[in-house]
């Protein structure tokens, strides 16, 4: 024998909203559409709501643990439905007959919107839009403006976004008597089924424009040559996406436009590497000015010239780390470190005079 509220999931002295609580979540969790649903269990569900739901039935099952007749009439979504009544549905369910499914995604999802889960846009919003700007790396150290000109939907200037001539203005939507949704029923698994969409003639609004723009043809844009001005921030990375808000494609009919992302791409540097905020140089010093102690000419990525002197006793190879003379860092927090590589150069041929003072040095040194 069945034992309903176990199946439910709730005590004997549950509240008829406790219950119809509880066959909603379960009625979600094993809908047969979804995964890890079960058809079987949904079954189950459905007839212990159907059972407790009634006042009558409940009645007999607390009396004699059973229904007389075994009648599970009656349906989960009619009368005392734990969904609401803001939207309708006219059928009888009988859950021992599910022969044909259907799309049941499309129907709950339909169902749900119903229910004020998800909200129904007249008009679509604009396309957000990405378009890649090469810079180079002098470019992403100091920062710059880059101008874009691109194609892309814009508002109609015909009719200011409106899609028609308002001094002409609207009349009440024949196909939907102005209230800008229409309803539409078909038959499923589950019976009779009544679904609200909105109008396609008037997209939702309840107004038919008397004259729509010659322009646009009502859409509110049209497709055009804009240019974008794009201020880039000094030390901006590889790859790294700059988001413009509303500078995307313009929305119909006054809807909201979209975005506008630039993806930059740094281009690779015949003398730096950027790792990160640091910088990366190979400099060719020939072996004697290092013996010599001499200074160094180094070039920077600011454009400037620095004369630095290998400390004694260095190894030639590590890096030797200028502070702060790397890239800007994001957000003017500073700037990394340049780390120069030594490439050492020798001489090609060596005197006999050469060689006799690099063994008298070679004797110092030891």
């Amino acid at each position: 024998m069945k034992d309903y509220y176990k199946i439910l999931g709730v005590e004997r002295g549950a509240t008829e909203d406790d219950i119809k609580k509880a066959y909603r979540k379960l009625a979600h969790q094993y809908h047969p559409d979804k995964s890890g649903g079960s058809a079987d269990k949904f079954k189950e569900i459905n007839e212990a709501y159907q059972i407790l739901s009634n006042k009558e039935k409940k009645e007999q099952f607390d009396r004699f643990g059973r229904v007389h007749d075994g009648q599970t009439g009656g349906s989960p979504f009619g009368n005392g439905s734990p969904f609401g009544s803001n939207f309708e549905f006219g059928f009888g369910f009988d859950p021992s007959n599910i022969d044909d499914m259907g799309n049941v995604s499309e129907i709950f999802e339909a169902f749900f919107e119903g229910m004020g889960v998800k909200k129904r846009n007249n008009y679509r919003r604009g396309s957000d839009v990405e378009f890649i700007q090469e810079l180079t790396l002098e470019e992403a150290f100091r920062g710059t403006e880059k101008l874009i000109r691109t194609k892309i939907y814009s508002v109609c200037e015909a009719c200011t976004g409106i899609g028609y001539d308002k001094t002409a203005g609207t009349t009440e939507c024949a196909t939907c008597s102005g209230r800008g949704e229409i309803k539409e029923s078909r038959n499923t698994f589950f019976g009779n089924f009544a679904q609200v969409k909105t109008c396609p003639k008037c997209v939702g609004s309840g107004q038919v424009p008397n004259k729509p723009c010659d322009k646009c043809g009502n859409a509110g844009r049209v497709l055009s040559s804009r240019e974008i001005t794009v201020e880039i921030t000094p030390g901006v990375s590889d790859d790294q996406l700059i988001k413009i808000t509303k500078a995307g494609e313009a929305g119909e009919r006054g809807a909201e436009a979209g975005d506008l992302y630039v993806r930059i791409r740094i281009a690779p540097h015949k003398i730096f590497e950027r790792r990160g905020d640091d910088l990366v140089t190979k400099k060719q010093v020939d072996l004697v000015n290092v013996l010599l102690g001499e200074k160094i000419e180094i070039f920077t990525i600011g454009g400037n010239k620095l004369h630095v002197e290998i400390p004694a006793g260095i190894s030639l190879k590590d890096k030797m780390r200028i502070p702060g003379e790397g890239m800007n860092r994001f957000g003017g927090r500073g700037r990394g470190d340049l780390y120069v590589e030594w490439d050492i150069k020798t001489p090609k041929k060596v005197s006999s005079k050469v060689k006799k003072l690099l063994e008298e040095l070679k004797d110092e040194l030891n």
